[in-house]
């Protein structure tokens, strides 16, 4: 596809964060003083307070900062060659589609949407602005990851059979991913989808129906979305991937059982700490930053013109999954999945 080009092609690509809540300040802020190739040009956020203490922790200029009202005003800021939109679920169709529309390359937060039907709008603005557009799924850059997938690749135990994942967590205190209209769902959203991804990545293949149930609450904290899910992906040949995530519990697994023997990592989704073990002895790998691969993986994918590994249509894919097993929860019934048209765009890896 055609895309906007740098002017600064022996310079860092910047960044523009929007969105300044943990995961940007936690995560991204102090990954982008590890990155090789981008670094933090502006910020975005409701909150003067906010952009204040950004601007005097990362030195900012004054004209890189933006409210949402002034947003559109950042297509004039050449500093700015990649928006990163980190804000909650229900408003990164909204912030992907005028990134594009000020001209720049976008790294979408995941999950892409909290609608289907949010996805293709998203993947056609980047399409016809001529940038490039990414999904934050950092785990594509993890080596423990990384590892599990060259493994299933390789059939290094063996065709994997079956996997069990689960992704979940406890909150001490309410906020915005127990909010539905922000949300989009629950854990599902927010952390089951890297079960989904992990399958399909262990499996390397794309599975053809879900089954899945609603867990009770048994915390009280999910008010208006599902405290908790499990549901099992079929694959081709009867191989089965049973995952869970909750908000009831605390879980990080990811284990594949080969027709020679297994391997997982557990923990398996965190950012740091990860530990990998097979059926013939452990694996480690020295601690990364995770989002800095992630992000200087893109700027490369901008700078060289290529598309990325994480590429728009596979977060429409893992929302179509998504849709499909809240159905199958809702209305208590297998749900078949017809996945074929995400093959070619990285789909499986």
């Amino acid at each position: 596809m055609k895309t906007t080009k740098t002017k600064r092609s022996d310079q860092k690509l910047g960044v523009a964060l929007v969105g300044l809540g943990r995961y940007a300040g936690g995560q991204l802020a102090p990954a982008l003083q590890q990155t090789k190739h981008c670094r933090l040009a502006a910020v975005v956020s409701g909150s003067p307070g906010k952009r204040e203490k950004w601007q005097q922790q990362y030195g900012l200029n004054t004209d890189s900062l933006y409210g949402y009202g002034d947003f559109a005003d950042i297509a004039q800021n050449k500093s700015v060659d990649i928006v990163y939109v980190v804000l909650p679920n229900a408003m990164h169709a909204e912030y992907v589609i005028k990134a594009a529309r000020a001209g720049k390359h976008v790294i979408c937060e995941k999950p892409m949407a909290t609608t289907l039907d949010d996805c293709r709008p998203m993947i056609d603005a980047c399409k016809k602005a001529g940038v490039h557009l990414g999904i934050g799924y950092r785990l594509h850059y993890d080596p423990y990851n990384l590892k599990m997938m060259l493994m299933a690749e390789e059939q290094s135990f063996g065709r994997v059979t079956q996997v069990y994942a689960d992704d979940s967590m406890l909150f001490e205190k309410p906020e915005w991913r127990l909010d539905a209209k922000l949300a989009g769902g629950g854990p599902l959203m927010n952390n089951g989808i890297y079960c989904i991804q992990a399958a399909i990545y262990v499996m390397h293949d794309l599975p053809i129906s879900v089954t899945a149930r609603f867990l009770k609450d048994e915390t009280g904290m999910a008010k208006t979305v599902e405290a908790g899910i499990e549901w099992e992906l079929e694959f081709p040949d009867s191989r089965l991937a049973t995952c869970v995530s909750t908000y009831n519990h605390e879980g990080d697994i990811l284990r594949a059982e080969g027709t020679n023997g297994w391997f997982k990592l557990e923990p398996a989704y965190e950012y740091k700490g990860l530990h990998g073990e097979t059926s013939e002895g452990e694996f480690d790998y020295p601690t990364i930053s995770q989002q800095a691969a992630q992000m200087d993986d893109f700027a490369l994918t901008v700078r060289k013109n290529i598309p990325s590994i994480v590429p728009g249509e596979m977060g429409m894919r893992d929302v179509e999954i998504i849709m499909a097993i809240y159905e199958s929860a809702i209305e208590n019934r297998r749900v078949l999945l017809s996945l074929d048209a995400y093959r070619g765009h990285a789909m499986t890896v």
